[in-house]
């Protein structure tokens, strides 16, 4: 008994430390929920507004955060809501998806996604040297922007001996503008691509920085248009991107080594040198998923287990949709306004500009692509 005890305690002490967080985000998600529904209904006999529960979760985490303030005892829980289940919730998209409709999305988005990326680190170079921000700050914003948001502000960050402070301000910046970009682009994409949700996908998946605010855009977008295609274009434009950190680390690392641009300035102190995992588990799971897509309805198809297949991955998208909600939610409780502000103007308006310059960018091409190669 004693035996059986000492391997479960380690299982009950993690539990302890994430179920308050958990518990926040869960009730916050639910509140959400009910808040969009009210509303798409015309409570109180008020107009009738079709906004998204994400969009709905992740204002009521920033309300919460800026007025009640998160306590300690919950950081643990919502941590593991933002990391673990929305990630898992972001893999679990994939059975939307099979291989041929996977492939087809992204040869459309390919081109489009690589001059984004191009168009961020080039315009990035400019702004912050015009601007008078550091080079390694100035890299950490445009690949941030460029590529996978914070995930590529981490990766990037100890490739070119970024210090901690650089860090912090490049994933508060990426933090904000990806959010304010999560909330409005979905609007921005039915005006221009009302009857075209796999362009309004595409859009919003070379548009905005993170994967998890790209996600949430495209929750946003296929709740309010009745559009799930959407959410699975913008879910597969993002992941080529994300894919290219694994060429951006080794060149910043060179650039750092040659120091071609960031000169002898070491103080301060920096990130860490530990390993640094190029692709996320989360894409590999997405792959996966939509492996299993394919296979499962090609193994299923005119036989008599495809209603029970058709029912399982029914309720894989069902289980994606909650834990996205509940990580969007834990995404608005880690907004501090206050944190913003500490930043300083210059890196939060390099960070603007470079933002707008992608958005405008990746509208363009997805316009022009949508019209010569409809």
């Amino acid at each position: 008994m004693q035996p059986l005890l000492r391997v479960a305690s380690p299982s009950f002490l993690w539990l302890r430390l994430v179920l308050p967080g958990i518990a926040i985000a869960a009730v916050l998600a639910l509140l959400a929920k009910g808040l969009a529904s009210a509303l798409a209904g015309g409570i109180g006999g008020l107009p009738k507004l079709p906004i998204s529960p994400v969009m709905c979760a992740v204002l009521l985490g920033m309300l919460w955060r800026n007025t009640l303030g998160v306590p300690r005892f919950a950081t643990d829980g919502l941590e593991w809501v933002m990391r673990g289940l929305l990630r898992t919730g972001i893999a679990l998209v994939g059975l939307r998806l099979t291989l041929g409709g996977a492939t087809a999305i992204a040869l459309t988005a390919l081109p489009i996604a690589i001059t984004c990326i191009c168009v961020a680190l080039l315009g990035a170079a400019a702004i912050c040297r015009l601007l008078g921000v550091p080079p390694r700050l100035a890299v950490l914003l445009a690949v941030g922007t460029a590529v996978c948001g914070c995930t590529a502000v981490i990766a990037v960050a100890p490739a070119i001996r970024a210090r901690n402070d650089e860090t912090a301000f490049a994933i508060t910046c990426v933090v904000l503008f990806g959010c304010v970009a999560m909330l409005t682009y979905p609007a921005l994409a039915a005006v221009f691509f009302s009857a075209a949700p796999i362009y309004a996908g595409v859009f919003l998946g070379t548009a905005i920085h993170d994967t998890t605010q790209v996600i949430g855009a495209g929750l946003i977008y296929s709740q309010q248009h009745a559009a799930p295609v959407a959410l699975a274009a913008a879910s597969v434009a993002k992941l080529l991107r994300n894919l290219s950190i694994v060429l951006m680390v080794p060149v910043a690392a060179w650039f750092a080594r040659s120091r071609a641009i960031f000169g002898d300035e070491t103080s301060g102190p920096t990130e860490g040198r530990g390993r640094v995992q190029l692709v996320p588990l989360f894409v590999i799971g997405f792959v996966c998923c939509v492996v299993l897509r394919t296979a499962g309805d090609a193994l299923t198809r005119g036989s008599g287990f495809a209603q029970e297949w058709q029912a399982l991955t029914t309720a894989g998208q069902n289980a994606s949709e909650l834990f996205l909600i509940c990580g969007m939610t834990a995404v608005g409780l880690s907004v501090s306004f206050t944190q913003m502000w500490r930043i300083g103007w210059r890196p939060l308006a390099s960070g603007l500009l470079v933002a707008i310059l992608v958005g405008v960018c990746s509208l363009s091409l997805t316009l022009a692509t949508q019209r010569f190669m409809p």
